[in-house]
């Protein structure tokens, strides 16, 4: 639970297809964002994109389902996603 009192949940999503280089980790962070989604996004070296999302549960449904489409010029094939225990995050990162 948040200090509100809301249930927050953390999903981490790794992404694979034509996820690089097509502007998937900018606009991922702006879902999250909107979505009021705590975590990060990065590319990893294999080609696929890591994302955590931490937040209410509703929010981080709303940012998983954008990152399972992804922006106009990517092509998602597949997201492998896992549930791990919240840390706390605070705002939405690019990293690497």
């Amino acid at each position: 639970m948040s200090a509100q009192g809301e249930a927050v949940v953390r999903r981490r999503l790794l992404i694979r297809g034509r996820v690089q280089g097509v502007a998937f980790r900018f606009a991922t962070r702006e879902a999250a964002t909107r979505a009021g989604v705590a975590g990060f996004v990065r590319n990893l070296a294999d080609g696929r994109v890591e994302a955590v999302l931490e937040g209410p549960p509703e929010a981080v449904a709303r940012a998983e389902a954008f990152c399972r489409r992804g922006p106009p010029a990517a092509r998602v094939d597949a997201v492998d996603a896992s549930d791990e225990p919240p840390a706390g995050l605070r705002g939405f990162g690019i990293l690497g």
